[in-house]
C-alpha cells in the first residue's frame, strides 16, 4: 500500500518576493534587537542609565519588572519576525488576504506607536529618570531602530498585497 502526498494547494500568492522586501522584513527583526538587549541589560541588573531608586520604585526590578521586561523584549523580537510571512515562499498561506489586512493594521497602528513614542520621549517626565546625559543617548541610539519599523512594515504589506491581486 503506497500513501501518496498531497501536494500544497496553488498559492494565491504564486509571484516570489522582491529582494528588497525579503530584505526589509529581516531588517525588522534587527531594528527589534538593539531596543531587546538594553531591556535584557536592564532586567539583569547592568546600569543603564537608572538610579537603583528609580529600578526599584518605578520599575518594580528587582520583583515582576524583571518578568514584565523580559517578557516585552521578547514578545517584541516574536513580533518582529511575523512580516517574515509576507516573504517567504513556503509553506502557502491559506488567506494571504487576512493576513494582508492584519500587516496594514499592524502598519497603521505602529506608525501610530512609532508618534506616540516621539511625544513620550520628549517629555520632561521621560527624561527625568535618566540620571545622565550619556545614558540617555545610549538608550536612544538603542530604541531609534524602532521608528523605522512602521515604515519597513508598510512596505513589506504593500509588496504582499500588490502580489496577492496578481
Amino acid at each position: 500500500m503506497t500513501t501518496a502526498t498531497a501536494p500544497f494547494p496553488a498559492s494565491p500568492v504564486s509571484l516570489p518576493a522582491p529582494v528588497w522586501a525579503r530584505r526589509a522584513a529581516h531588517a525588522i527583526a534587527l531594528c527589534a534587537l538593539p531596543s531587546g538587549l538594553w531591556r535584557i541589560a536592564m532586567a539583569s541588573g547592568v546600569y543603564v542609565g537608572y538610579s537603583d531608586r528609580v529600578l526599584r520604585e518605578v520599575f518594580d526590578i528587582p520583583g515582576w519588572g524583571i518578568a514584565y521586561v523580559v517578557g516585552l523584549s521578547v514578545l517584541t523580537e516574536l513580533a518582529a519576525l511575523l512580516p517574515l510571512l509576507l516573504v517567504t515562499d513556503r509553506p502557502p498561506v491559506r488567506r494571504p488576504r487576512v493576513l494582508g489586512a492584519v500587516a496594514w493594521t499592524a502598519s497603521a497602528v505602529l506608525l501610530l506607536g512609532a508618534l506616540w513614542q516621539l511625544v513620550v520621549a520628549f517629555t520632561v517626565e521621560s527624561q527625568t529618570y535618566m540620571t545622565s546625559a550619556a545614558a540617555h543617548t545610549v538608550w536612544a541610539v538603542t530604541f531609534a531602530p524602532l521608528f523605522a519599523v512602521p515604515f519597513l512594515l508598510t512596505a513589506v504589506t504593500w509588496s504582499y498585497t500588490k502580489r496577492c491581486r496578481g
